[in-house]
């Protein structure tokens, strides 16, 4: 949809209803909340923790095709599927 001569989505015609509303407020110290949101972020994102793991030679075949497939390390693709998977965000298959 289109406002004031720019195309929009849902999403962004969402955030823009509710910024008229005004349903924001504004931060009292950015600087201070942007350090803690970025601590935050860090914290989530570290890798502290190593495992090791046994996996057949053909399901490890078929995780370093799909990690070539994506254009990234195949443990770096492991390590995204089950942070993905913990976090809600790919479901197990049944």
């Amino acid at each position: 949809m289109k406002r004031n001569g720019i195309e929009l989505d849902k999403e962004e015609l969402q955030i823009l209803a509710d910024f008229e509303r005004g349903e924001f407020r504004r931060v009292r110290n950015v600087d201070a909340e942007k350090l803690e949101l970025e601590d935050a972020a860090r914290n989530t994102l570290q890798k502290d923790k190593r495992i090791n793991i046994r996996i057949s030679s053909r399901d490890l075949e078929q995780i370093q095709m799909r990690a070539a497939r994506e254009g990234i390390p195949y443990q770096t693709y492991i390590s995204s599927s089950l942070h993905k998977l913990v976090s809600g965000r790919l479901a197990e298959s049944a």
